[in-house]
């Protein structure tokens, strides 16, 4: 065995000392190791110098010898006619590659042609794979793109939209594998535009989709006697309440969706899935199928379904409760049309009053509601336009309207044990200073307030909501937009046709996922506003406007830009006042970090 040729780990060796056990190989650097005869394969009993530079070697011949085993001797005779250490060699090497051979221990097996040949293609396919590569990697580092390289870019795409972990040609040029920096190249690239939100995608929320419903035929009590009122913004075509008041009796009407998404059907797992609406900048993503919103939703045709709730107000205490399947008649109208009708219309003013009043009453009880700029961003056409909200007489009717409605169901749910997911909200750390002039607080004073409220929540516990001074609430008024309302619509549904509702631990269930989708939820519309301000900062270079100071922490200025519904922080040598107005210019856009810097000027 002294002074044989032999393989170590793919490299030539020449024995130069052999012990009991083991063996010393001399490498061509003039290194050397002892290792153990398993360790290394024999290749010939004499040593001469070899490269992988190998002689032609007549592979035809393997035709007559597929799937034979034989060895290297024999294949090296085969090949080369004669079998000396070079030829070996070479029959290594060839045997390594793994094309027309493999080792089977210390004997070759001799592949069969159709191996070969799908060995062949894939390597053949790697080659072209990998000149493809390149030719994408060079047009991604002249910001260029053509139709050879689309393949790696939606591969970047998925990974820019959070379906993939890899990109190849990320990792070819260095690019972290990450949805950010997936996403910033793309941008670059122009591949992306930057109107396309990634979000929903990125956070998977499931697109609008069909399922075919029909409207069940219930018995129903008619209300179209009386004038029935859906408000809603100008554009809106999806409205689920209506209000109307007759004598001392107050009716809130809700769109009756629960017997066409009952509890457990295909619609129901449907919305389920989607928890809620998405209202988005660039389109709305519906919790139902559109379909059922236009069968549901109320004023769009002559009669429309409901679910009544009717009771009276005495000092803020509810009584004579009622809750039916009814048919009514609706008129829907714009905010700004009922900012007009209040003085004049009837009904409108005397709900005004009564909201009014049950407003003060839920004050009385600690409910704090702040005013802090709002912003509504739409983008329509290539445009985004972001418009403030304005405080409307009509906005506060129904939201007052909503709140009791809430509080009416809550209360008839408590009195007839009915297990619902009601909002509760701890007690906040509000000063009676700030309860008692909630609605002259300065803008500084209500952001700071703001840090004095406790989270909601979602239990099956019918606690305070002290954030609205109420004893207990649910939120019922919204079934065709939010999950939890249609939920509740089918507990009632099944108390009122006599059967049995869902116990504490089902419920609990329902609520926990709810929560978990509604994550994703919550943070798609939050990624997807902030976007869109950004995308209208880069539309806008020049963007200059006023913002007024919030907080101060050390050196750095909180700043409030109510025109974008935006906070920015700012280091000045000097110090201003808090609710002092500073003029700010933007400075630079971050679309990826859905960031902005401002400037004062």
């Amino acid at each position: 065995m002294i002074n044989a040729l032999v393989s170590y780990k793919g490299k030539p060796a020449r024995i130069i000392k052999q012990t009991i056990h083991k063996f010393v190989l001399e490498f061509a650097d003039g290194s050397s190791r002892l290792v153990r005869a398993k360790d290394f394969r024999f290749i010939h009993s004499e040593f001469v110098q070899v490269d992988n530079t190998c002689t032609y070697a007549d592979v035809s011949v393997l035709e007559d010898l597929q799937e034979e085993v034989l060895t290297l001797e024999e294949v090296t005779q085969w090949l080369f006619d004669e079998y000396n250490a070079k030829n070996a060699w070479c029959s290594c090497v060839l045997i390594e590659d793994g094309l027309y051979f493999y080792w089977q221990k210390d004997k070759v097996f001799i592949r069969p042609t159709y191996q070969v040949e799908s060995i062949r293609t894939k390597r053949d396919a790697k080659i072209i794979e990998t000149k493809n590569l390149k030719h994408c990697a060079d047009n991604i580092a002249n910001n260029i793109l053509d139709k050879q390289d689309l393949p790696y870019i939606r591969d970047i795409e998925k990974v820019a939209l959070n379906q993939s972990k890899h990109a190849k040609v990320l990792s070819n040029i260095g690019i972290e594998n990450i949805p950010e920096s997936a996403y910033r190249l793309l941008l670059n690239l122009n591949y992306f535009k930057p109107g396309f939100n990634p979000y929903p995608t990125r956070n998977n929320i499931l697109k609008d989709d069909q399922i075919d419903a029909s409207i069940v035929k219930v018995d129903r009590v008619d209300l179209t006697h009386l004038s029935s009122y859906a408000i809603d913004n100008f554009d809106s075509n999806d409205a689920d309440d209506a209000i109307s008041v007759d004598g001392d009796k107050i009716w809130i009407h809700i769109a009756d969706v629960s017997l066409i998404a009952t509890a457990g059907s295909e619609l129901d797992s449907y919305a389920q899935k989607r928890a809620s609406n998405l209202y988005l900048p660039e389109q709305i993503i519906h919790m139902l199928p559109i379909s059922v919103t236009k069968m549901c939703a109320l004023g769009l045709t002559e009669t429309s379904h409901a679910l009544s709730i009717g009771f009276t107000l005495e000092l803020g205490e509810i009584n004579n409760v009622e809750v039916v399947r009814s048919i009514i008649k609706v008129t829907n109208i714009s905010y700004d049309n009922a900012d007009g009708m209040l003085v004049s219309n009837e009904y409108l003013s005397k709900l005004q009053s009564i909201t009014k009043a049950h407003k003060q009453y839920r004050y009385k009880n600690g409910a704090i509601s702040l005013n802090l700029p709002n912003v509504d961003i739409r983008f329509r056409q290539g445009q985004v336009l972001i418009t403030q909200q304005r405080l409307s007489k009509s906005r506060e009717l129904v939201a007052e309207m909503m709140v009791m409605a809430g509080r009416v169901v809550a209360q008839f749910a408590v009195d007839n044990n009915i297990v619902m997911p009601y909002t509760i909200q701890d007690k906040g750390g509000f000063s009676q200073e700030i309860l008692d002039n909630q609605d002259t607080l300065s803008l500084s004073e209500s952001f700071k307030a703001t840090k004095f409220f406790k989270r909601s929540a979602t239990s099956i516990k019918n606690l305070p909501h002290f954030g609205l001074g109420v004893k207990a609430y649910l939120r019922i008024t919204s079934p065709l937009r939010r999950y939890l309302d249609l939920f509740a619509h089918q507990q009632l549904s099944r108390f009122i046709k006599g059967e049995d509702t869902l116990n504490k631990e089902d419920v609990k269930k329902i609520i926990g996922i709810h929560n978990t989708t509604m994550s994703s939820v919550g943070r798609t519309i939050r990624s997807s506003n902030d976007h869109y301000k950004c995308v209208y900062l880069l539309d806008n270079p020049l963007w200059q406007g006023d913002s007024f100071v919030v907080d101060i922490r050390g050196n750095k200025t909180l700043l409030m830009i109510p025109e974008l519904g935006m906070i920015t922080q700012i280091r000045f040598k000097i110090l201003p006042k808090l609710d002092e107005k500073i003029t700010l210019k933007v400075t630079t856009v971050d679309l990826v970090d859905c960031s902005a810097n401002f400037k004062s000027i």
